[in-house]
């Protein structure tokens, strides 16, 4: 693994862009493991193969998210256990029973009314005859839920290169950490990433981020001076992402404190995404291409307050939910969705570095409900 060159802002320098070789699987009779197709990044159809690669990848790490969720699933093996012998005339003790289920796996009052008030109607209707029919639906109206609400859980990188992703969040969630995972997963998919260290408002974020900069082999632009503006460091690292053939530009902000009860005390930070945001567009129009907002999973429902202020002051086109290793709170993926309208695009499912996972509707829902 190569070590990372951490580029000050008065020592950019221009070098020719570069070809990327990617391996391509599923490609006809052709091995995976020795096919290889030579692409410019700047063609139209790189990153909409980048993220067909994410998506494969995700499926095939199935266990991860199924273990990640184990607490999750543990807390809903009630269901189950109410389903195994049910009968017509226990309809509404059982449905009240699974609907504190989902209460305490955070699935939120409004989607768990839903669900269980969409579930009695069929019951009534004679449309579901036994418990595992039950359960079915149930998992059917979930994912249906995820696919409707999030149908752009791909990560949407257009067709100009440099692509630009900002992550942002409160302190604490995970979200330099998020960036170092995503850094890890989108290189080791054949793209050429440089990271921007745009949180100068916390001492140690930088050197936090030059450490996954080191650990990940990417190149990563970081502030000469204190004081520097956070816009200043991200307009810089985009342009040397263009100037020397980068694919992706993840650039790291400042987080928030994380009041629940409202964020207005972090206006200034809230000013400073916006000038982010702007800074990025000026040179490459249509950045950034992706906001994230990484969300820590044990806060549970607490984390939609935080979603709604972002939301509304830089829009967020995705979230990262971290954490969800060690909570039975996995319900609060749906909450959000449903919420929001959000799509999730990536979960933290433990603490090693391929740990944070592609989010896949249709894995969540059976490793919860398995």
């Amino acid at each position: 693994m190569g070590m990372a060159t951490p580029v000050h802002l008065s020592l950019l320098s221009k070098t020719s862009p570069s070809h990327l070789v990617l391996a391509f699987p599923g490609t006809g009779s052709i091995s995976h493991k020795t096919a290889r197709f030579k692409c410019l990044a700047s063609q139209s159809g790189f990153f909409t193969r980048l993220g067909r690669l994410i998506k494969e990848k995700a499926r095939s790490d199935v266990e991860k998210i199924f273990s990640g969720f184990s607490k999750t699933r543990d807390n809903l093996a009630v269901i189950d256990e109410l389903l195994l012998y049910w009968n017509l005339a226990d309809t509404d003790r059982v449905l009240d029973e699974l609907e504190e289920a989902l209460l305490a796996s955070d699935f939120g009052p409004r989607i768990t009314i839903k669900i269980v008030e969409s579930l009695r109607e069929d019951i009534l209707a004679g449309k579901l005859k036994s418990g595992s029919e039950i359960k079915d639906a149930l998992k059917r109206s979930v994912l249906e839920l995820l696919i409707k609400k999030g149908n752009k859980a791909d990560l949407q990188l257009g067709f100009r290169k440099p692509a630009v992703i900002m992550i942002v969040g409160v302190n604490g969630g995970g979200k330099t950490t998020s960036l170092g995972k995503l850094a890890y997963r989108l290189k080791n998919e054949g793209a050429k990433i440089l990271m921007a260290a745009g949180d100068t408002f916390r001492a140690a974020a930088s050197d936090q981020l030059e450490i996954w900069a080191e650990r990940t082999g990417c190149d990563i632009v970081v502030a000469e001076k204190e004081k520097i503006k956070a816009s200043s460091v991200l307009s810089q690292a985009v342009k040397r992402g263009k100037e020397q053939g980068f694919d992706v530009v993840l650039c790291d902000t400042s987080g928030l404190v994380p009041i629940f009860s409202g964020l207005h005390t972090n206006y200034s930070l809230m000013e400073e995404l916006i000038a982010c945001k702007k800074a990025v567009g000026k040179v490459v129009p249509g950045a950034p291409n992706e906001i994230l907002l990484v969300l820590d999973g044990n806060t549970g429902l607490n984390m939609l307050p935080q979603a709604r202020e972002f939301n509304e002051v830089v829009g967020i086109t995705g979230l990262i939910l971290t954490k969800l290793d060690g909570s039975a709170r996995g319900g609060c993926v749906v909450s959000v969705v449903d919420e929001l309208g959000i799509p999730v695009k990536f979960v933290g499912v433990g603490e090693g570095v391929e740990d944070l996972q592609p989010f896949d509707a249709e894995a969540f829902v059976n490793a919860i409900f398995s």
